[in-house]
This record gives structure tokens, C-alpha cells and sequence, in this order.
């Protein structure tokens, strides 16, 4: 049986996400921004909390892990490079480690950038990524505390996924990258078509995600720092996709 998502908002703009597997009744969340909105996310499908997935350390990812694990007793996993910064954590994973979830399996990426030890949890079965803050529909995080190009390097692992790979990140972002990804290709026909989508599924109430990677890679000017046109607009071409993408990620801290 295939895996089942509930998609939830937390805090003021984070997401929060159940995956369950419901041969085993095994239910994961990802991340735990709050605990109020996860709890009532799992009384509405009557899933049971076994495992909380960590995708990095920042506060609005952790602050309900503690709360979680005391009322469900279920089991912490985060990264090995992030562990002593998070709260109950059981068990630490690296780079191609594997996680389960039930019978649902996730291969460890690590994409550090926003965070130093930031990972995905791909379920390559399910065709589903858990990218935390790395990669956001249409943008990409703040590089916080690692290095512009080891940003453009895990932005790279996660745009190699499968084209049909759906993504599931860490916040409602969507519409304010838009607005930043035109001012550098106003022209790209894909980025224009995610533009009227996002503003119905936002009229709508609905969310901006998940997105799938071949989506992004033809309107996410944050994955395209090595495609020549994007490099000539800011003015660097021939300049090294890397100080490309440095030049972008500063422009929208500054928009």
C-alpha cells in the first residue's frame, strides 16, 4: 500500500507533515515545529506517532519535539552533525544512511548550507523528499551558517532526483519567491505558469506544495545558476555556476 502524507500549517508560516504507513500504522512527522497542530493532525486521521524525522536544529523545527515525545514515546532521528543542538534524540544518520518508517524506507542526504549539518529524507520508493529548509518551491534557504557553494552543492543533489520526485519543505514561502525569481527571468514561460497557479491555490487556501524537482528545475532561478541566460542576465557570464548562485541568493536577501 502506497504511503499517505497529511500536509498541516504550524507557527506562522511552517509546515508540518505526517507520512504513514498504513500496512505497519507506522506514522512519521517531519520535523515538529509546535505540538498542538501535529496532535490535531494525527486525532483527525487517527494515525499513531512512532517516529519524529529531523531535518535540521533551528527552533522552528524542534520547539514540539519534546512535547511529542513524552505524550507518544516515539522515536527521535536527526543528523549526526546537529544532534547535541537538538532536544530526545534517539538516533543520529549521515550521508546514505537509511531510516524506516514502518516498511517505508529513506536514504539520508546531506545538504548543509542554511544549517551545517541540514539533511533530506528521500523516500525514493514513495518518490517523495523531506528537504527542511534547503530547497523551498520557487527558492531556497538562507545560507545561515555554512558557505554559498556548499549551498549550490546540495541544491544540486537534490535537483539530480527523479524529475517526478515531490517535494515537501519547511515553509509557505511560494508567492514572495516568485515575486523575487521574476526579477531575474521575467520571461521564463514556466516561472510565469507557477505564478498564476500559486495565486489560485492561494485564493483558494490551499498550499504551495509539494512540488515536484522536474517543476523546479524549469522555474526555481535558485537551481539554475549554471544555465547560461541566467548567468549573462546578472551579467556574470562564463563565471562559475557556484558565484552564480552566490549572486543570486544575495539579491533576494536584500529584496
Amino acid at each position: 500500500m502506497p504511503a499517505q502524507t497529511r500536509l498541516f500549517r504550524c507557527l506562522s508560516d511552517n509546515y508540518g507533515v505526517l507520512l504513514h504507513d498504513p500496512e505497519t500504522g507506522a506514522t512519521a512527522a517531519i520535523d515538529a515545529p509546535e505540538a498542538a497542530p501535529i496532535e490535531a493532525a494525527l486525532k483527525e486521521t487517527g494515525w499513531k506517532l512512532t517516529d519524529i524525522l529531523v531535518t535540521h536544529h533551528h527552533a522552528d523545527h524542534t520547539d514540539g519535539i519534546m512535547a511529542l515525545k513524552d505524550k507518544y514515546k516515539c522515536r527521535v532521528v536527526a543528523p549526526a552533525a546537529e544532534a547535541a543542538k537538538i532536544p530526545g534524540v534517539d538516533e543520529t544518520v549521515h550521508e546514505g544512511d537509511k531510516v524506516t518508517v514502518g516498511k517505508l524506507t529513506a536514504n539520508v542526504i546531506e545538504t548543509p548550507g542554511h544549517t551545517s549539518g541540514h539533511i533530506t529524507f528521500w523516500f525514493h520508493s514513495e518518490k517523495i523528499a523531506f528537504a527542511g529548509d534547503t530547497l523551498f518551491a520557487i527558492g531556497c534557504g538562507r545560507v545561515i551558517e555554512g558557505t554559498m557553494p556548499m549551498m549550490w552543492q546540495s541544491l544540486l543533489k537534490l535537483r539530480d532526483l527523479p524529475d517526478d520526485t515531490r517535494v515537501y519543505c519547511g515553509h509557505e514561502y511560494t508567492a514572495a519567491n516568485i515575486k523575487f525569481a521574476k526579477t531575474i527571468e521575467p520571461n521564463n514561460k514556466a516561472l510565469l505558469a507557477r505564478d498564476e497557479l500559486t495565486k489560485q491555490q492561494l485564493a483558494k487556501g490551499e498550499p504551495t506544495i509539494p512540488v515536484t524537482i522536474g517543476d523546479e528545475k524549469k522555474a526555481n532561478v535558485f537551481l539554475r545558476a549554471d544555465v547560461p541566460e541566467v548567468a549573462a542576465t546578472l551579467g556574470m557570464a562564463g563565471k562559475p555556476a557556484a558565484d552564480v548562485f552566490a549572486e543570486i541568493r544575495e539579491r533576494k536577501n536584500k529584496f
